[in-house]
């Protein structure tokens, strides 16, 4: 099979070409090869010529395993050696977000008033795009993840000890880097900075000792951060540290605090509000859950001049159950899955402002899960022995049991009944939370819409602590290092959100599809080529809604060395 060239003469005298795909057939009659037209590609213009070259280029990229190895370097049937494949798409992504965002630059302005040698911004980022890739330790990213298992090749010359200087150069001017990356950020996705949450959470460390001395470094004195407290993942017994998170209404990292392990949330007020002061912010505002509400709590707020968002426990407050739910007014509507009402209780100093949210799907939700529990506990009082008494082992169980007991009385006889009156105050709740705010200037609205945002924050927690940035296992123990290590996972956690932002999926889902757009290695005729593949359509679509361009085809050719002949 072969390109066919014809030529015609027209009736000016001028030749006019055409391309023919041919093929040599033998007639079975005459014996004589012949040849036989199988397509025509029309006359031999500039445009036909062009899209030739580009069949040529994919008959090519087929036979070379779908590279599109450089023309003049190997032939069609000439065998490829592919060295190795590794991600590229989400490292690539990462880059171009770091840029777009600012950080880059930022922290090279940072990097030249110090040290102009010093390649911190490109270690810092290493170690960020390792959290948002496959967190491990500094030394394993450093002799396993930067080496072979990314394409990152300029960052392979970077040393062990320049990963650990990059982190105390981004602990010595985080403020300064926050700031200015935040209102960056901010601008950029026009976020919402009137509002800002913030939480904290405890990261646990696998130690048997607390830290008992303050550390010095720099001329600072850090206390000691490693100490046992109360613990949100339910390791009092281990030392820890308080992580602190300020988040803009869509999830945007503002900030973030690391206090030491024994820190009550209620005492970082104070804190939080010097540290973003003059940051021009509206109003900082503490959004806690049901386990945060105190009169001490809440009077250390106070104290603190901070405003907060405080979830009630509904099922404990008398004075919730009485004088807020039980108290009759329209909700107004706020979008679609939450409904608000507000509660004021008590006069002057005594006064308490509470807003109730309804959730109808959640309602919904709630009494479809009540109704398949009731119908299984009458089974199970159907079941019951008439003749044993009320204290059975089966009666006991059932009365015990977190699924059924709250549904449960005494009847006739002491036997077991449903209470209509626990399963009346259960239907009072479908769908409702209440929440206490000490801010008046906040609209009813505001308040349902910012206790939601805790979720984001909560979400934003999780992802540092357990799935994606993974901020645990810490193998650091001096302050200045895990204060550094926490904000490596926050500058992880910005780019992870405006990816999410931008695109309206999860991490998890853009990096599955980014994963499969890799560098791949091989060699041809003794030189070295680095290609990128060809995105899928899923990888395609994700790099259009970031509005970031594929990566180069080739990425890199390696020659042979010219060989020098001795005398």
């Amino acid at each position: 099979m072969y390109l066919r060239v014809t030529r015609r003469r027209n009736q000016d005298s001028s030749v006019a070409e055409y391309y023919q795909l041919a093929e040599t057939h033998r007639d079975p009659k005459t014996r004589q090869p012949t040849a036989r037209i199988i397509h025509n590609f029309g006359r031999a213009d500039a445009p036909q010529r062009e899209a030739l070259l580009q069949l040529a280029r994919s008959i090519t990229r087929v036979c070379h395993q779908g590279l599109d190895v450089p023309a003049g370097l190997a032939a069609p049937g000439e065998t490829i050696e592919i060295e190795w494949a590794r991600p590229l798409g989400t490292v690539h992504v990462v880059r171009a977000l770091w840029e777009e965002l600012g950080l880059g630059e930022v922290l090279r302005a940072h990097q030249r008033k110090r040290d102009r040698r010093a390649p911190h911004e490109l270690a810092v980022f290493s170690m960020v795009a390792n959290r948002l890739l496959q967190p491990l330790s500094k030394r394993a990213c450093h002799e396993h993840w930067i080496p072979t298992r990314v394409h990152l090749p300029e960052a392979a010359a970077l040393t062990l000890e320049q990963l650990y200087f990059a982190m105390d150069f981004l602990e010595t001017h985080s403020a300064e880097i926050e700031r200015e990356v935040f209102f960056r950020t901010a601008d950029l996705f026009r976020a919402d900075v009137d509002l800002v949450f913030w939480d904290t959470t405890s990261v646990y460390f696998e130690v048997d000792d607390e830290d008992e001395h303050p550390q010095t470094r720099r001329g600072r004195t850090l206390p000691p951060l490693r100490k046992r407290g109360h613990s949100k993942d339910r390791r009092d017994g281990d030392p820890q540290v308080v992580v602190g998170l300020a988040l803009t209404r869509d999830g945007l990292p503002v900030r973030t605090w690391v206090f030491p392990g024994n820190t009550v949330d209620a005492t970082t007020v104070a804190r939080v509000k010097e540290d973003l002061r003059g940051w021009k912010l509206g109003r900082a505002i503490f959004v806690g859950d049901a386990g945060m509400d105190s009169e001490a709590n809440r009077t250390e707020l106070s104290k603190g001049l901070g405003h907060y968002i405080l979830a009630m426990p509904v099922g404990k407050l008398k004075e919730v159950q009485e004088d807020v739910l039980a108290r009759p007014g329209r909700f107004r509507k706020v979008h679609d899955t939450l409904e608000v009402k507000e509660v004021v209780v008590g006069e002057g100093e005594r006064r308490r402002r509470y807003i109730v949210c309804r959730n109808e799907q959640e309602a919904e939700r709630q009494r479809h899960h009540r109704d398949e529990i009731l119908t299984a506990l009458k089974h199970e009082l159907a079941r019951l022995d008439p003749e044993a008494t009320a204290h059975s082992k089966r009666a006991c169980e059932l009365v015990a049991s977190a699924r059924y007991g709250r549904y449960l009385t005494r009847g006739p006889g002491g036997r077991l009944a449903l209470d209509a009156e626990a399963v009346h105050a259960a239907e009072r709740l479908d769908g409702k939370y209440v929440l206490l705010t000490n801010d008046d200037t906040l609209t009813p609205e505001d308040v349902g819409l910012g206790y939601k945002s805790m979720m984001i924050i909560e979400a934003c927690f999780r992802r540092m602590k357990t799935t994606g940035l993974r901020i645990r296992p810490i193998y650091h123990w001096t302050a200045h290092r895990i204060v550094s290590h926490v904000k490596l996972c926050a500058l992880a956690l910005l780019i992870e959100r405006a990816a999410e932002i931008r695109t309206g999926d999860t991490w998890r889902n853009l990096r599955l599809a980014l994963d499969e757009l890799q560098a791949v290695r091989y060699q041809v005729q003794g030189t070295a080529i680095v290609q990128s593949t060809r995105p899928t359509p899923e990888a395609a679509a994700i790099l259009k809604k970031l509005k970031i361009s594929p990566p180069l085809r080739v990425l890199a050719v390696e020659k042979p060395p010219a060989e020098t002949s001795t005398p």
